[in-house]
């Protein structure tokens, strides 16, 4: 089943509970953190990847109630160089609080001793600069990511079984091309949006303590018109719907459930191809990976984040709604398997 909302509706209840469930072509739940019962357990994140296929760039704000952070990486997926800072604030119920809308105009801004973050949202772009220290020298980021009037996105609104004040409310916004700079030190990286893609990864949730999930995304240009996938799964109940579209030309396709033909943590399995299907025929791709970025841990089993983001070269084929099919030539993008328990 893939329902999908049309129209503005509330995103809970007055109670509190989850009073919608489906995707939407642009962000129409209307979401109010002041309804959340589980006010404690509230995760709230903006986080932005940029990459044009060799350097890969991480910006990240994440609320989670009793802390929050901001973060940034610049990683050379040819030689594994990793350049990184972070700085984190505890007990944040009433500060820093991100904005409710994900694809409308808005503003975040984030200053604490040499941290300073700004994400800015209009109808046309969005922008991010970012200055801190990293390894004792000077981290910037100036990128704007553009948007076409009219752009599509997927935002979906995923429940969990049993749990009706658990919810995850999230807008994957692809298919941005970038430019702007990123400087470290006396080095400096530029992006191009001839070559460079821009993703944001908007979420807002009550979760439970223990989750897995995949997530795949790129883009690039297909006969001049951009085109690119979406593929998220495994978290949460996707009876009403699946976080799996294709984009072209700014508008959305909707496909049914994608998986991978083989679990990739088989066999130290994360550095050999992945494959992927989607139950209706319109998505088959094989990835050939060619950098892990593997992070994180989990201690005891019972608390942290531990992630493979694979990125590669995808070759297959997607269908469009009119029958279109869409030849996918050594493509860069990246899918991700995560086990969060937090």
């Amino acid at each position: 089943m893939q329902k999908e909302i049309t129209s503005r509706t509330p995103l809970l209840t007055a109670d509190g509970d989850l009073a919608v469930c489906g995707w939407a072509r642009r962000n129409l739940f209307d979401y109010d953190r002041t309804l959340v019962k589980k006010r404690g357990r509230l995760k709230e994140w903006d986080f932005y990847q940029v990459s044009d296929g060799s350097i890969l760039v991480q910006i990240n704000f994440f609320n989670i109630t009793l802390a929050s952070a901001a973060t940034a990486a610049v990683i050379d997926m040819k030689t594994g160089e990793r350049i990184e800072c972070a700085d984190i604030t505890l007990c944040t119920r009433r500060k820093y609080l991100l904005p409710e809308v994900s694809d409308t105009p808005n503003v975040f801004e984030y200053e604490k001793g040499n941290f300073r973050l700004r994400f800015e949202t209009t109808e046309t772009a969005r922008r991010i600069t970012f200055s801190g220290k990293a390894k004792g020298k000077p981290l910037t980021a100036d990128l704007t990511l553009h948007i076409t009037p009219g752009d599509e996105n997927i935002t979906i609104v995923t429940p969990f079984k049993g749990a009706p004040d658990k919810f995850f409310l999230t807008t994957k916004h692809n298919c941005m091309p970038c430019d702007g700079e990123v400087r470290w030190g006396e080095r400096k990286f530029m992006f191009s949006r001839e070559t460079a893609f821009g993703v944001l990864d908007w979420g807002r949730g009550v979760w439970p303590h223990k989750n897995v999930w995949y997530w795949g995304n790129g883009a690039t240009y297909v006969n001049g018109k951009r085109f690119g996938f979406e593929l998220t799964w495994k978290i949460g109940d996707e009876s009403y719907a699946t976080e799996t579209c294709l984009f072209y030309d700014g508008k959305a396709h909707k496909i049914g459930a994608v998986d991978v033909e083989k679990f990739p943590g088989e066999d130290d399995g994360w550095m050999k191809p992945w494959h992927f299907v989607s139950e209706d025929g319109r998505f088959d791709a094989t990835m050939t990976p060619f950098f892990d970025n593997a992070t994180g841990v989990i201690v005891l089993g019972e608390l942290g984040m531990k992630t493979h983001q694979v990125h590669g070269l995808w070759n297959g084929y997607a269908v469009l709604d009119d029958g279109t099919r869409i030849e996918i030539r050594d493509m860069y993008a990246f899918c991700e398997y995560v086990v969060n328990a937090w």
